[in-house]
């Protein structure tokens, strides 16, 4: 059975193949979960990121880019934006605990991405973190 690890990492691939282009690549999502073996209550987690991240991503992408300073979103690595995308989306309408997400993200990062990511992306979603506290 996949860990939730694995399936935010499956969810991180299709946000990366959406945004380089593969606009149908949602009705390949029952068959990427199959692959990776994401099934019952991890399938409907993962699930459950990926609609939120779409139905939300206007306001997600406001919230990463007002924090990414003298980058913007559309300046950064695909996979970068991914991770960001989904770890913002966390942060902002989960109840998950913030520091676990931002874990979660950098793991993520270590694993997909280069070396300076991690902090790249650790800066970004604990500053999206403390916005939302201050407010």
């Amino acid at each position: 059975m996949a860990t939730r690890h694995q399936a935010r990492e499956s969810i991180i691939t299709l946000l990366y193949a959406e945004d380089i282009g593969n606009a149908g690549i949602e009705k390949f999502v029952d068959e990427l979960f199959e692959e990776k073996k994401i099934r019952n209550q991890q399938k409907e987690f993962a699930l459950g990121l990926y609609h939120g991240v779409k139905e939300h991503l206007n306001a997600i992408d406001e919230a990463i880019n007002l924090h990414l300073k003298e980058w913007n979103l559309s300046e950064i690595g695909t996979i970068e934006r991914a991770i960001l995308r989904l770890g913002a989306y966390e942060i902002l309408y989960s109840e998950l605990d913030n520091a676990v997400v931002i874990n979660e993200a950098i793991e993520l990062a270590k694993k997909l991405c280069n070396e300076t990511s991690p902090k790249f992306i650790n800066g970004v979603l604990d500053a999206i973190c403390k916005d939302g506290e201050s407010k």
